[in-house]
């Protein structure tokens, strides 16, 4: 069966310099455009999102909500999964693991490192870091989200300036 994971790092941030917790740090003004613009980028690429998962944290979570303003998906839906927060690949792998089999396409929001290792591990293959807002989608033959961890999709399409 087709799955399809869009693996989005959150947009842009404040500075992690500033005085506000990481965890709290909010998007600017062109973090919310870029959102903005990478949800019109999904919506222009991709017919449906059954399910969007983000990290808690102010700026994915942000960057989520956008998002799905932009796909009309209804933002009261959206999975906030507490360790998703600066998650590794094995901890995307489970979350992801565990979604209902029912959903076929999975939009992600997390943060770097883990995010674009999430993706080198799905395509088998090397990729640059994912920047602000960029968004690789990938093609996954699995029956149940559990065989995830031993899958390897195919890139469909990304938003990114450089991707190798």
């Amino acid at each position: 069966m087709q799955r399809q994971v869009l693996i989005c790092r959150h947009a842009e941030a404040i500075d992690h310099f500033s005085l506000q917790p990481d965890f709290g740090r909010e998007l600017t003004k062109a973090g919310m455009l870029q959102a903005h613009q990478t949800g019109q980028w999904i919506r222009d690429n991709f017919s449906k999102v059954d399910v969007i998962v983000t990290s808690p944290a102010n700026r994915a979570s942000a960057t989520a909500r956008i998002l799905a303003s932009k796909l009309y998906y209804d933002d009261q839906h959206i999975l906030y999964v507490p360790e998703l927060y600066n998650a590794g690949e094995p901890k995307l792998l489970q979350a992801i693991s565990t979604l209902p089999d029912k959903d076929k396409t999975l939009l992600l929001v997390g943060h770097n490192p883990g995010i674009t290792q999430l993706a080198r591990h799905l395509l088998d293959k090397h990729i640059t870091y994912l920047e602000p807002a960029n968004v690789l989608a990938i093609s996954l033959e699995l029956e149940k989200w559990e065989d995830i961890y031993a899958s390897h999709g195919l890139l469909l399409s990304h938003n990114m300036q450089h991707i190798y």
